[in-house]
């Protein structure tokens, strides 16, 4: 198979057995956003019907949800990009007969395709910015800005002295996740119209039954022996980031977030100068919290529609 050979016009679906063969794609090039990570998009490739068409020089996505079908910017090295994007074009034009439609593209992608104009509305989405903070910040929580989250963390440390303990955890730590996760979300009352807290349930579900916890790093807090937090991210050396893409805790338990957020830092992510605590979704909860955190920068991210 020469490259740039479309394998088959019939998309794939996300499975675990193709982890490994999907796994380089994401290094061809790095947008350093946290779609950038092959484990996020099998927590949501039930979310989002996920498929892939791919050949050696690159990956196009095809995507659908509520009824629209959309893509995102392929994967593929930075000199490749314009050609993949034309690939996406012709895909959904030719063979799906729909405009194109992308979501979550980066900064530096948008830039590279210098799209017309005429063509093409590129326009920036505040909902899906990430945001980016200093790990070393968040492990300390020192300084005028911190005072309250740092305040919190030392009520929860006081609070419950020599009853805490926090553990990293693997994959045969399935079934106590799972029910903690099924517990905390029985017991949060959240506005989420799409459900997307139960499909981001069973995805982790799914990369702990298929064992796929080589590239991504879990711990939790347990209280009296129950687990109360939990955390999942993932590390990208190249970056030197963190992408937390999973913290759930009690609510209840004053200064916990604040403690589980530090710890997996401190544990897990000891190298990380930077942490990508991904978007807030929109919701003005999510955001008053992630703000809240003192983000250094946020990583704009736009949607590219076809005219």
């Amino acid at each position: 198979m020469s490259t740039g050979t479309i394998i088959s016009e019939t998309p794939r679906e996300l499975r675990a057995e193709d982890y490994d063969l999907l796994l380089p794609y994401f290094k061809m090039r790095y947008s350093h956003t946290c779609e950038n990570v092959v484990m996020s998009h099998f927590i949501w490739k039930d979310y989002y019907n996920t498929r892939y068409v791919a050949d050696e020089g690159g990956l196009i996505w095809i995507m659908n949800a509520f009824g629209e079908t959309f893509s995102m910017l392929p994967l593929c090295r930075e000199e490749d990009l314009r050609k993949y994007f034309d690939k996406t074009k012709r895909y959904f034009n030719e063979v799906l007969g729909k405009k194109l439609v992308i979501y979550l593209a980066d900064e530096k992608g948008c830039d590279l395709l210098r799209l017309p104009e005429d063509a093409f509305r590129v326009e920036a989405d505040r909902r899906y910015f990430d945001y980016i903070y200093s790990a070393q910040k968040l492990r300390e929580l020192s300084g005028k800005k911190y005072h309250k989250k740092k305040n919190h963390l030392n009520a929860f440390l006081k609070e419950y002295e020599g009853r805490y303990e926090y553990r990293s955890l693997c994959c045969a730590s399935k079934d106590e996740i799972m029910a903690f996760l099924r517990k905390w979300e029985d017991a949060r009352d959240i506005e989420d119209d799409y459900h997307r807290v139960d499909f981001e349930l069973n995805g982790i579900e799914y990369l702990l039954e298929n064992q796929l916890c080589v590239d991504f790093n879990m711990g939790a807090v347990y209280i009296d022996g129950q687990m109360e937090a939990f955390s999942l991210g993932v590390y990208g050396k190249h970056e030197r980031m963190a992408v937390i893409h999973v913290e759930k805790a009690n609510p209840n338990i004053r200064g916990l977030y604040a403690f589980i957020n530090q710890q997996m830092l401190v544990h897990e992510f000891p190298d990380a100068l930077f942490v990508n605590r991904e978007d807030d979704m929109g919701l003005e909860g999510l955001r008053k919290a992630k703000m809240s955190y003192h983000p250094i920068y946020l990583m704009q991210k736009y949607n590219i529609i076809e005219k």
